[in-house]
């Protein structure tokens, strides 16, 4: 017993600590909807905390920071002319992937490596995107990118390179906007460090996305008391319409 109790924790002093680890916070962790409700933003805090027998590195730190929301299910179609009509030619299911998605970079994503290096860390909007197994792509590139493309005019997929600042050579911030059509759920931030293509280290928070007041209670209605909320719906829109007869009847 008491042998494997010291090999257990000479094991574990002779573990090296990470040289670099990140330190984060989020300016808030729960963002309310209310009836004025047209968007958020919201302000990531960081340090990098060096080891102080860490050697210096040969390449400048930087950071990604990615936002991922709620997990649904998206449908592409792709539609093609047959005479005077458009019909759908194919589709695809993008199962179980974010409806949000926002990349935000401290340099280029050019200067971050090449292109397989940043496939193989996940960074940037076509990285997230892209067939998790290398060389198999059920999907198909034109899909993704019609994805990316309409994500990115409604608001919901957006990409900042230099949206991460350092305020000094450990601290750094990040702003995350939040348009008024952003599902509610849970929204997980992730922090990459990185130096020269090499990952130093990994940090993730979250915060959610909540309806409160009115429409937390309307939901909450419709949602578990269905026949009530359809019943009081068609009461209402009975009542307005008697009167709308007498406010516009004519004499």
């Amino acid at each position: 017993m008491w042998r494997a109790l010291a090999l257990l924790g000479f094991l574990l002093t002779a573990v090296p600590a990470a040289a670099e680890t990140l330190i984060t916070s989020l300016s808030s962790h729960r963002v309310d909807i209310t009836s004025t409700y047209t968007g958020a933003s919201l302000v990531l805090f960081g340090s990098i905390e060096r080891d102080a027998r860490a050697v210096p590195r040969g390449a400048p730190y930087d950071i990604v920071v990615t936002v991922r929301g709620p997990r649904r299910t998206a449908l592409i179609r792709e539609k093609k002319a047959f005479g005077p009509l458009w019909i759908t030619a194919e589709q695809r299911r993008f199962v179980d992937f974010p409806v949000f998605l926002a990349v935000a970079t401290s340099r280029p994503l050019a200067a971050m490596g090449d292109e397989a290096a940043r496939q193989r860390l996940r960074i940037g909007l076509a990285a997230e995107v892209a067939s998790p197994f290398a060389g198999v792509d059920l999907v198909g590139a034109d899909f993704r990118g019609a994805l990316i493309r309409l994500r990115s005019d409604q608001g919901l997929f957006t990409e900042k390179e230099g949206g991460v600042d350092f305020l000094s050579d450990n601290l750094f911030r990040a702003s995350i906007d939040l348009p008024a059509i952003a599902p509610t759920g849970t929204y997980e931030v992730e922090t990459v460090l990185l130096a020269g293509s090499v990952l130093l280290a990994r940090q993730s928070t979250n915060f959610e996305v909540v309806k409160t007041g009115v429409e937390q209670a309307t939901v909450t209605l419709a949602r578990d008391h269905s026949v009530l909320y359809g019943l009081g719906t068609a009461s209402c829109a009975l009542m307005l319409g008697w009167l709308a007869t007498i406010v516009f009847r004519r004499e």
